[in-house]
């Protein structure tokens, strides 16, 4: 699990989702390995795995959730870099709506993904290394007011 603090997150090209053709294709994360990691998560708390939405364009990241006797666990996976972040309801956008990892989360650390930790989630882009950003992700960014790691990285610009 990521808990850095406030300065140790750097964004890379595809973080906002947006690419430019003569720079390539963006990567796509491992939708197999995500599912997988899912279904361990499953079996670990005696539950099931609910509904996968893999992502679609513009959303930036697939949607699943765990289910167990304690209720929903919705899981966000950033669909171009191997971040896992929780949420409490399944949505096209998040802000600041972030929930700490549960402690099967590592379960997704053991697959090959990083776990981000709400509090990282939450650091303001102002202490987050943006240097990647076009002016055209920046404009973007400012139209819709995100002002936070995870607004940036887990978002739908339509």
């Amino acid at each position: 699990m990521v808990d850095e603090g406030n300065s140790g997150f750097t964004l890379p090209r595809g973080a906002t989702g947006f690419f430019v053709p003569k720079d390539g294709p963006l990567p796509d994360t491992d939708l197999r390995a995500f599912r997988t990691a899912l279904y361990a998560a499953a079996r670990v708390v005696e539950g099931h795995v609910g509904e996968i939405e893999g992502h679609e364009y513009p959303r930036t990241f697939h949607t699943a959730s765990v289910v167990d006797r304690t209720g929903e666990s919705v899981i966000l996976c950033h669909a171009h870099h191997p971040w896992i972040a929780f949420a409490q309801e399944r949505r096209n956008w998040y802000a600041e709506e972030f929930l700490p990892p549960p402690p099967w989360a590592s379960l997704f650390a053991e697959a090959g993904f990083v776990v981000l930790s709400s509090e990282l989630l939450a650091t303001p882009l102002s202490d987050v290394d943006t240097s990647v950003l076009t002016q055209g992700e920046w404009r973007h960014i400012r139209s819709y007011g995100i002002t936070t790691l995870g607004g940036t990285l887990f978002n739908a610009w339509a």
